[in-house]
């Protein structure tokens, strides 16, 4: 019977362990998130979401560190810029690039370069704001958001790049005046694992 007592006690305790063993990490889990987001070829300036930065791109770093990043990460810029990586694999997390005080000529070629890199955006507000989402089956098109948000349903959303600018972006007149204008391209679930 004490046999059988402790075989079932280290059968227990094998069990266990292959279960642990089962379970994802959570640094397995953001490896494969951080993949899921590579394959869908968001970046700038040479710079790719959840791609590992090179060589000279971590030279570029180093030199150019800026202070204030969340723990876990650093920030650095490559000209204008703004590069957020994860300190421990050195993907890349963010990139943010913001103009202050340009033309309305100068606002409308970076909508034009964002349109020609990224297609059609999935939906935009006030003429100001332009959001281009992804799941992990690719670009979330304008009619596919459309639906969900008709049904109130929840979309799945891995990454996106949002343009917001101070002047009219999708309006026919171009803007005499001058203004600010950035774009961001994250993805909110790997960021939700740094806060």
């Amino acid at each position: 019977m004490k046999k059988l007592i402790v075989f079932l006690v280290a059968l227990g305790f094998t069990t266990l362990s292959f279960a642990d063993d089962t379970l994802p990490r959570k640094e397995e889990s953001l490896t494969h998130l951080y993949d899921q987001v590579l394959s869908l070829h968001l970046g700038r300036n040479g710079y790719t979401l959840g791609a590992p930065l090179t060589p000279a791109q971590e030279e570029t770093a180093v030199s150019h560190l800026v202070e204030g990043a969340t723990p876990g990460t650093y920030k650095f810029m490559d000209g204008n810029l703004s590069v957020v990586a994860d300190a421990a694999t050195h993907r890349v997390m963010l990139l943010f690039e913001k103009f202050n005080d340009v033309s309305g000529q100068a606002v409308h070629d970076l909508v034009g370069s964002l349109f020609m890199e990224y297609d059609d955006p999935t939906t935009s507000a006030h003429d100001k704001i332009v959001y281009w989402a992804y799941d992990i089956k690719g670009k979330i098109s304008s009619q596919q958001f459309q639906e969900a948000k008709s049904k109130k349903k929840n979309l799945d959303i891995l990454a996106t790049v949002k343009l917001n600018s101070t002047l009219e972006v999708l309006g026919e007149k171009l803007a005499t005046e001058k203004g600010n204008v950035y774009y961001i391209i994250s993805s909110s679930p790997v960021l939700e694992y740094f806060q």
